[in-house]
């Protein structure tokens, strides 16, 4: 027993005491500067990382209006013409006395918009009256003398030779008589052509000729004489003429309604109608000339203007369609050339991402282009930067 005792009291010796281990704390303060580190990191890395966004500003479309037409519209481009137009000139050469109109008056039928100077003119037809005269004279003595020759041949005092002769007198003065009235009637035209009327009422669009020049019915040559010296329309006959296209001209219906909008103004919607499609194609367009009656007798429609016409046509299959218009700025709008018919839009919706849209184009002006359909009024729009935008990206929206 005591030397078990011992052994048990030897090993406990031999055990070696461990202090126990003291941990030391990491302070609050280190860990606050690392994720103070951590979002400055994230910050100036946000903040200098390349935004793959497009920036545009963005548009609104505006209702232009409807049209309140069931049917297709079929759109055209053309000008405004005059039936009824002529440049006056006169029937004869002559220098130029006197023009009584200007650019924008109005002539009445028969008024006399300018003379010539008509002093030649004047002594031809007194010297045509003054041998007029004469002849008569020698017409009217020979005559008594003829009838007395016949008379004294019936009674057999004179011979038949001696009233011939009296009788071919008498004959060449009658016939110099004539002449010398007919040359009295041209001289009077002469005079008379002198005086430049008009030939039906209108507006002078145009003067060529002043005060002083030489005008002739044909100028030849390169010098200055002029043929003409008024242009007058007949603002009556105004129509717009359009070129159709030949792979749409079966929609065109003689006497179809139409709507008329004219690049000056954009808004303003003028009735018309169709008057006659021309039976013949320009070979090099591929296009049919269509004539369109103006409906609304207007001071602001001029002659040569540029103008959009949209054919209400039959609805297909039994569709009905109403003709809603909006317009945009001509820099939301992708489009090949001036006269295309179609074109792309990018909508804006509001996560950011666009949407490319194809839309039907109208009237083209440098304010504003006409969208006939694919995008309604208060539709968001890229007005710019359209050649870097695709289908799904998300712009950057600047401010206008």
């Amino acid at each position: 027993m005591t030397i078990h005792n011992d052994k048990s009291s030897l090993l406990d010796s031999l055990k070696i005491e461990r202090a126990p281990v003291s941990r030391k704390q990491t302070s609050p303060w280190v860990y606050g500067g690392a994720a103070i580190g951590v979002l400055a990191i994230a910050a100036g890395a946000w903040f200098f990382w390349p935004d793959g966004r497009v920036p545009v500003h963005a548009v609104t479309a505006t209702a232009q209006g409807s049209g309140g037409v069931s049917g297709a519209s079929l759109d055209a481009s053309g000008y405004v013409v005059a039936r009824r137009k002529a440049t006056l000139s006169a029937k004869i050469m002559g220098k130029v006395s006197e023009v009584n109109f200007e650019e924008g008056q109005k002539v009445n039928e028969g008024d006399i918009v300018a003379r010539l100077d008509d002093s030649n003119y004047q002594a031809a037809l007194r010297q045509a009256q003054a041998q007029a005269r004469v002849a008569k004279t020698t017409m009217d003595n020979t005559a008594p003398i003829y009838h007395r020759y016949q008379d004294l041949k019936a009674q057999g005092a004179i011979s038949t030779d001696a009233v011939e002769n009296q009788r071919l007198a008498y004959d060449n003065a009658r016939t110099a008589y004539d002449a010398a009235l007919a040359t009295v009637a041209m001289a009077e035209s002469n005079l008379r052509d002198t005086l430049v009327r008009a030939p039906f009422s209108g507006v002078v669009t145009v003067k060529v000729a002043q005060v002083g020049e030489v005008v002739a019915p044909q100028a030849s040559g390169g010098g200055d004489t002029r043929t003409g010296i008024l242009t007058i329309v007949d603002m009556d006959s105004r129509e717009v003429l359009v070129d159709v296209s030949e792979n749409y001209i079966e929609r065109v219906q003689i006497g179809g309604d139409t709507v008329i909008h004219l690049d000056a103004f954009p808004d303003w919607d003028i009735p018309g109608s169709v008057i006659a499609v021309i039976p013949t194609a320009d070979q090099s367009k591929g296009t049919v000339a269509v004539r369109v009656a103006i409906k609304t007798k207007d001071a602001r429609i001029l002659p040569n203007m540029a103008a959009r016409v949209g054919f209400m046509t039959a609805p297909e299959k039994g569709e009905v369609q109403t003709v809603s218009r909006v317009t945009v700025p001509p820099g939301a709008v992708l489009a090949e050339g001036q006269n295309a018919k179609t074109g792309s839009v990018f909508l804006i919706g509001s996560d950011g991402k666009i949407e490319k849209r194809d839309v039907a184009l109208g009237l083209k002006t440098p304010q504003a282009v006409t969208i006939l359909s694919g995008i309604s009024a208060g539709d968001r729009l890229a007005g710019d930067n359209l050649d870097k935008l695709h289908d799904g990206d998300r712009v950057k929206i600047q401010e206008q």
